[in-house]
Protein backbone atom coordinates (compact mmCIF):
# COMPACT_ATOMS: atom_id res chain seq x y z
CA UNK A 1 0.00 0.00 0.00
CA UNK A 2 1.18 3.72 -0.44
CA UNK A 3 0.23 7.47 0.60
CA UNK A 4 -0.83 9.62 -2.47
CA UNK A 5 0.14 13.02 -1.32
CA UNK A 6 -1.29 16.79 -3.16
CA UNK A 7 1.24 19.96 -2.35
CA UNK A 8 3.99 17.32 -2.18
CA UNK A 9 6.71 20.05 -2.55
CA UNK A 10 5.70 22.43 -0.59
CA UNK A 11 6.95 23.14 2.89
CA UNK A 12 5.41 20.43 5.34
CA UNK A 13 5.13 17.91 1.93
CA UNK A 14 8.97 18.15 1.93
CA UNK A 15 9.49 17.22 5.10
CA UNK A 16 6.07 15.06 5.33
CA UNK A 17 7.15 12.87 2.11
CA UNK A 18 11.02 12.47 3.26
CA UNK A 19 9.67 10.95 6.57
CA UNK A 20 7.04 8.64 4.71
CA UNK A 21 9.94 7.34 2.28
CA UNK A 22 12.23 6.62 5.50
CA UNK A 23 9.22 4.63 7.34
CA UNK A 24 9.25 2.22 3.92
CA UNK A 25 6.30 4.38 2.76
CA UNK A 26 5.90 4.38 -0.76
CA UNK A 27 4.78 7.44 -1.77
CA UNK A 28 2.78 8.65 -5.19
CA UNK A 29 2.44 12.62 -5.23
CA UNK A 30 0.56 14.91 -7.67
CA UNK A 31 1.37 17.91 -9.86
CA UNK A 32 0.33 20.23 -12.30
CA UNK A 33 3.58 20.44 -14.36
CA UNK A 34 5.08 17.31 -16.70
CA UNK A 35 8.17 18.65 -15.60
CA UNK A 36 7.99 17.48 -11.98
CA UNK A 37 6.93 14.33 -13.03
CA UNK A 38 9.72 11.14 -11.51
CA UNK A 39 9.63 7.78 -11.05
CA UNK A 40 11.55 5.53 -9.00
CA UNK A 41 11.79 3.46 -6.12
CA UNK A 42 9.30 4.09 -3.22
CA UNK A 43 8.35 7.34 -5.65
CA UNK A 44 6.02 8.21 -8.18
CA UNK A 45 4.52 11.31 -9.83
CA UNK A 46 1.32 11.76 -11.44
CA UNK A 47 -0.85 14.72 -13.30
CA UNK A 48 -3.86 16.59 -11.91
CA UNK A 49 -5.41 19.91 -12.25
CA UNK A 50 -7.73 21.11 -9.62
CA UNK A 51 -8.56 24.42 -11.13
CA UNK A 52 -9.56 22.05 -14.54
CA UNK A 53 -10.90 19.04 -12.21
CA UNK A 54 -8.82 17.08 -14.09
CA UNK A 55 -6.58 14.01 -12.59
CA UNK A 56 -4.89 10.56 -13.90
CA UNK A 57 -6.93 8.04 -12.32
CA UNK A 58 -3.68 5.67 -12.29
CA UNK A 59 -2.58 7.97 -9.33
CA UNK A 60 -5.56 6.42 -6.80
CA UNK A 61 -3.82 2.73 -7.70
CA UNK A 62 -2.78 0.42 -4.56
CA UNK A 63 -3.30 4.27 -2.54
CA UNK A 64 -4.61 3.29 1.32
CA UNK A 65 -4.15 6.56 2.27
CA UNK A 66 -4.01 10.59 0.88
CA UNK A 67 -2.63 13.32 2.71
CA UNK A 68 -4.13 16.52 1.26
CA UNK A 69 -1.66 19.90 1.25
CA UNK A 70 -2.74 21.55 -1.53
CA UNK A 71 -3.43 25.15 -1.52
CA UNK A 72 -2.39 28.61 -2.61
CA UNK A 73 -0.25 30.22 0.38
CA UNK A 74 -1.80 32.92 2.52
CA UNK A 75 1.24 35.50 2.75
CA UNK A 76 0.29 37.11 0.06
CA UNK A 77 -1.73 40.60 -0.04
CA UNK A 78 -5.46 39.75 0.01
CA UNK A 79 -6.81 41.38 -3.52
CA UNK A 80 -10.05 40.21 -4.17
CA UNK A 81 -8.91 38.00 -6.98
CA UNK A 82 -6.34 36.56 -4.93
CA UNK A 83 -8.95 36.16 -1.89
CA UNK A 84 -10.56 33.45 -4.65
CA UNK A 85 -7.55 32.28 -5.29
CA UNK A 86 -7.05 30.89 -1.53
CA UNK A 87 -10.08 29.43 -1.16
CA UNK A 88 -10.94 27.79 -4.26
CA UNK A 89 -6.96 26.04 -4.14
CA UNK A 90 -8.50 24.37 -1.31
CA UNK A 91 -11.82 23.36 -2.17
CA UNK A 92 -10.77 22.46 -5.75
CA UNK A 93 -8.01 20.35 -4.77
CA UNK A 94 -10.21 18.35 -2.34
CA UNK A 95 -13.12 18.20 -4.85
CA UNK A 96 -11.11 16.99 -7.88
CA UNK A 97 -9.57 14.10 -5.33
CA UNK A 98 -13.37 13.28 -4.65
CA UNK A 99 -14.67 13.17 -7.98
CA UNK A 100 -11.81 10.80 -9.10
CA UNK A 101 -12.36 8.49 -6.22
CA UNK A 102 -15.55 8.26 -6.75
CA UNK A 103 -15.30 7.75 -10.62
CA UNK A 104 -13.24 4.45 -10.01
CA UNK A 105 -16.41 2.87 -7.93
CA UNK A 106 -13.94 0.44 -5.89
CA UNK A 107 -11.30 2.11 -4.58
CA UNK A 108 -8.71 0.84 -1.78
CA UNK A 109 -8.55 4.19 -0.26
CA UNK A 110 -9.28 3.98 3.45
CA UNK A 111 -8.33 7.45 4.87
CA UNK A 112 -8.28 10.98 4.59
CA UNK A 113 -5.72 13.02 6.69
CA UNK A 114 -6.65 17.00 5.30
CA UNK A 115 -4.88 20.13 6.26
CA UNK A 116 -6.87 22.83 7.63
CA UNK A 117 -5.98 25.86 9.90
CA UNK A 118 -6.47 27.66 13.13
CA UNK A 119 -8.25 30.56 11.58
CA UNK A 120 -11.75 28.43 11.93
CA UNK A 121 -11.20 29.86 15.58
CA UNK A 122 -12.14 33.66 16.33
CA UNK A 123 -9.57 36.52 17.35
CA UNK A 124 -9.36 35.76 21.29
CA UNK A 125 -6.67 37.25 23.62
CA UNK A 126 -8.61 35.39 26.40
CA UNK A 127 -9.95 32.07 24.91
CA UNK A 128 -8.47 28.49 24.86
CA UNK A 129 -9.55 26.83 21.79
CA UNK A 130 -10.00 23.28 21.42
CA UNK A 131 -11.48 21.46 18.55
CA UNK A 132 -15.08 21.29 20.27
CA UNK A 133 -15.24 25.25 19.93
CA UNK A 134 -18.80 26.14 18.39
CA UNK A 135 -18.05 29.95 18.07
CA UNK A 136 -16.15 30.16 14.62
CA UNK A 137 -14.43 32.98 13.49
CA UNK A 138 -16.55 35.08 10.59
CA UNK A 139 -14.20 36.61 8.76
CA UNK A 140 -12.69 35.64 5.56
CA UNK A 141 -10.32 32.73 7.13
CA UNK A 142 -12.74 31.14 9.33
CA UNK A 143 -15.26 30.86 6.12
CA UNK A 144 -12.32 29.42 4.22
CA UNK A 145 -11.27 26.84 6.72
CA UNK A 146 -15.08 25.77 7.01
CA UNK A 147 -15.38 25.36 3.23
CA UNK A 148 -11.90 23.58 3.22
CA UNK A 149 -13.19 21.43 6.67
CA UNK A 150 -16.48 20.80 4.76
CA UNK A 151 -14.85 19.66 1.42
CA UNK A 152 -12.52 17.07 3.23
CA UNK A 153 -15.54 15.58 5.32
CA UNK A 154 -17.11 14.82 2.32
CA UNK A 155 -15.00 11.89 1.59
CA UNK A 156 -16.77 10.05 4.03
CA UNK A 157 -19.36 9.67 1.75
CA UNK A 158 -17.01 7.43 0.34
CA UNK A 159 -16.56 4.93 3.26
CA UNK A 160 -13.18 6.83 3.49
CA UNK A 161 -12.57 7.97 7.38
CA UNK A 162 -11.30 11.75 7.44
CA UNK A 163 -8.89 14.03 9.97
CA UNK A 164 -8.24 17.77 9.21
CA UNK A 165 -5.31 19.01 11.14
CA UNK A 166 -5.56 22.68 12.35
CA UNK A 167 -2.54 23.85 11.34
CA UNK A 168 -0.88 26.65 13.75
CA UNK A 169 1.62 29.22 12.83
CA UNK A 170 4.41 26.40 10.83
CA UNK A 171 8.31 26.92 12.07
CA UNK A 172 10.85 25.63 9.60
CA UNK A 173 14.04 26.59 8.29
CA UNK A 174 13.61 27.43 5.03
CA UNK A 175 10.39 28.75 4.00
CA UNK A 176 7.27 29.71 5.91
CA UNK A 177 7.02 32.34 8.27
CA UNK A 178 10.11 32.06 10.58
CA UNK A 179 12.79 33.80 7.98
CA UNK A 180 10.50 36.57 7.45
CA UNK A 181 10.12 36.92 11.28
CA UNK A 182 14.11 36.27 11.75
CA UNK A 183 15.23 38.80 8.90
CA UNK A 184 14.41 41.85 10.86
CA UNK A 185 15.94 40.29 13.80
CA UNK A 186 19.01 39.38 12.30
CA UNK A 187 19.52 43.20 11.32
CA UNK A 188 18.74 44.91 14.57
CA UNK A 189 15.88 45.76 13.20
CA UNK A 190 13.18 43.53 15.05
CA UNK A 191 10.14 44.28 16.84
CA UNK A 192 7.14 42.98 17.76
CA UNK A 193 4.22 43.10 15.65
CA UNK A 194 1.20 45.13 16.87
CA UNK A 195 0.59 44.90 20.41
CA UNK A 196 2.49 41.87 20.64
CA UNK A 197 -0.03 40.32 23.37
CA UNK A 198 -1.43 38.63 20.50
CA UNK A 199 -1.30 34.33 21.09
CA UNK A 200 0.43 32.97 18.55
CA UNK A 201 -0.23 28.92 18.06
CA UNK A 202 2.68 27.62 16.66
CA UNK A 203 4.37 24.08 15.41
CA UNK A 204 8.02 22.98 14.16
CA UNK A 205 7.38 21.54 10.82
CA UNK A 206 8.97 18.53 11.92
CA UNK A 207 6.35 17.82 14.71
CA UNK A 208 3.66 18.84 11.96
CA UNK A 209 5.22 16.25 9.59
CA UNK A 210 5.27 13.95 12.06
CA UNK A 211 1.61 14.32 13.13
CA UNK A 212 0.32 13.36 9.37
CA UNK A 213 2.00 10.17 9.78
CA UNK A 214 0.69 9.19 12.78
CA UNK A 215 -2.87 10.25 12.13
CA UNK A 216 -2.69 8.01 8.74
CA UNK A 217 -1.13 5.33 11.02
CA UNK A 218 -3.34 5.14 14.19
CA UNK A 219 -6.42 6.55 11.59
CA UNK A 220 -7.58 9.51 13.62
CA UNK A 221 -10.80 11.01 12.77
CA UNK A 222 -12.08 14.62 13.05
CA UNK A 223 -10.25 18.20 13.47
CA UNK A 224 -7.49 18.27 15.72
CA UNK A 225 -5.34 20.79 16.55
CA UNK A 226 -1.98 20.71 14.79
CA UNK A 227 0.06 23.20 17.21
CA UNK A 228 2.53 23.16 20.10
CA UNK A 229 1.50 22.12 23.68
CA UNK A 230 2.91 26.22 24.56
CA UNK A 231 1.93 28.83 22.81
CA UNK A 232 3.42 32.04 23.27
CA UNK A 233 2.66 35.82 22.68
CA UNK A 234 3.55 37.70 19.72
CA UNK A 235 6.13 39.50 21.99
CA UNK A 236 7.57 36.44 23.04
CA UNK A 237 8.23 34.56 19.73
CA UNK A 238 10.15 37.91 18.81
CA UNK A 239 12.39 38.34 22.03
CA UNK A 240 13.32 34.57 22.02
CA UNK A 241 14.19 34.80 18.03
CA UNK A 242 16.47 37.45 19.05
CA UNK A 243 17.64 36.06 22.48
CA UNK A 244 18.51 32.72 19.68
CA UNK A 245 20.25 35.33 17.33
CA UNK A 246 21.93 37.09 19.88
CA UNK A 247 20.62 40.25 18.36
CA UNK A 248 19.44 42.91 20.64
CA UNK A 249 15.37 44.39 20.34
CA UNK A 250 15.44 48.22 20.74
CA UNK A 251 12.82 49.36 18.29
CA UNK A 252 8.66 50.14 19.52
CA UNK A 253 6.08 47.65 18.33
CA UNK A 254 5.36 48.06 14.44
CA UNK A 255 1.68 49.86 14.99
CA UNK A 256 -1.63 47.71 13.94
CA UNK A 257 -2.86 50.82 11.86
CA UNK A 258 0.80 50.68 10.29
CA UNK A 259 0.35 46.83 9.58
CA UNK A 260 -3.12 47.35 8.10
CA UNK A 261 -1.95 49.86 5.73
CA UNK A 262 0.94 48.18 4.50
CA UNK A 263 -0.19 44.14 4.12
CA UNK A 264 -4.19 45.32 3.63
CA UNK A 265 -6.47 42.59 5.03
CA UNK A 266 -3.76 39.98 5.14
CA UNK A 267 -2.32 41.99 8.47
CA UNK A 268 -4.90 39.60 9.96
CA UNK A 269 -2.28 36.76 9.90
CA UNK A 270 -0.09 38.26 12.10
CA UNK A 271 -2.41 40.42 14.13
CA UNK A 272 -5.03 37.61 15.00
CA UNK A 273 -4.83 36.32 18.61
CA UNK A 274 -5.28 32.59 18.82
CA UNK A 275 -4.03 30.09 21.64
CA UNK A 276 -5.11 26.79 20.77
CA UNK A 277 -4.91 23.80 22.75
CA UNK A 278 -2.92 20.26 21.49
CA UNK A 279 -4.51 18.32 24.20
CA UNK A 280 -6.59 15.88 21.87
CA UNK A 281 -3.44 15.14 19.58
CA UNK A 282 -1.67 14.11 23.09
CA UNK A 283 -4.58 12.27 24.49
CA UNK A 284 -3.87 9.78 21.63
CA UNK A 285 -0.16 9.52 22.61
CA UNK A 286 1.09 12.16 19.82
CA UNK A 287 4.64 13.28 21.16
CA UNK A 288 6.51 16.64 20.38
CA UNK A 289 10.07 16.58 19.94
CA UNK A 290 9.81 20.32 20.31
CA UNK A 291 7.15 21.40 23.22
CA UNK A 292 8.62 24.49 23.80
CA UNK A 293 9.91 27.49 21.57
CA UNK A 294 12.83 28.07 22.16
CA UNK A 295 14.40 24.43 21.71
CA UNK A 296 12.48 24.73 18.33
CA UNK A 297 14.04 27.86 17.36
CA UNK A 298 17.56 26.71 18.28
CA UNK A 299 16.44 23.61 16.19
CA UNK A 300 16.01 26.32 13.19
CA UNK A 301 18.40 29.51 13.59
CA UNK A 302 20.93 28.03 16.52
CA UNK A 303 24.30 27.84 14.68
CA UNK A 304 24.72 24.52 14.16
CA UNK A 305 21.32 25.12 11.65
Amino acid sequence: MSVLITGATGLVGNTLVAQCRNAGISVKYLTRSADQLRSEAGMEGFLWDPGKGTIDPACFEGVRWIVNLAGAPIAKRWTPTYKKAILQSRVQSLNTLYKGLEALGNHTVEHLVSASAIGIYPDSRTAFYSEGETSLDSGFLGETVQAWETAAFRFRELSVAVAALRIGLVLAKDGGALPQLARPVRFFAGAPLGSGKQWQSWIHVQDLADMFLRALEDRWEGPYNAVAPNPVTQKKLIRETASVLDRPLWLPPVPGAFLRLVLGEMAQVVLASQRVSSEKAQMEGFTFRYANLRPALEDLLGSGS
